[in-house]
């Protein structure tokens, strides 16, 4: 069975965090939470988001981004940005892949685009005044990405 992780870089909004958590118990997939969070893990918006589905989660919070990189050691990342031209569809994901997502605010900071150019994705979003998505709804269309890739 494919597993894909999801990274959540300093997420600032709890009810997007608890549907996201749903969704990776849905799909078999860990969810990282790097620190600084906006909320706490306790308060009811998670849990509502998430239902009942939260005590099923595989979620880890990492101090930093450093902590992340010294605990999981992960060997293949893609990182969501609407600061690319590389579309999330021509990436090729792989069993263990972690999918990387910004704050809602901020999104990544310049320091991940510079370091991990080759490895930036987004989703395609032809409209006019676009900026960028919901972050639930970004986590959820790579995520069904990955999982068409790899079933």
């Amino acid at each position: 069975m494919f597993r894909i992780n999801v990274v959540l870089v300093a997420p600032e909004i709890p009810q997007n965090t608890g549907s996201i958590g749903r969704l990776c118990v849905n799909l078999n997939s860990r969810l990282h939470l790097i620190e600084p969070l906006g909320f706490s893990l306790e308060e009811k918006a998670v849990r509502r988001a998430g239902l009942d589905y939260w005590p099923h989660l595989d979620v880890t919070v990492h101090a930093n981004w450093d902590a992340f990189l010294e605990t999981e050691s992960p060997r293949r990342m893609v990182f969501a940005t609407t600061k690319t031209e590389r579309c999330l569809y021509d990436y090729s994901f792989e069993n263990d892949h972690y999918l990387v997502f910004g704050s809602e605010s901020k999104g990544l900071a310049p320091s991940f685009h510079e370091r991990y150019a080759d490895d930036l994705c987004s989703l395609p979003m032809p409209g006019k005044f676009h900026r960028s998505i919901n972050l639930q709804n970004a986590v959820a269309a790579s995520m069904y990405e990955a999982v068409r890739q790899l079933r």
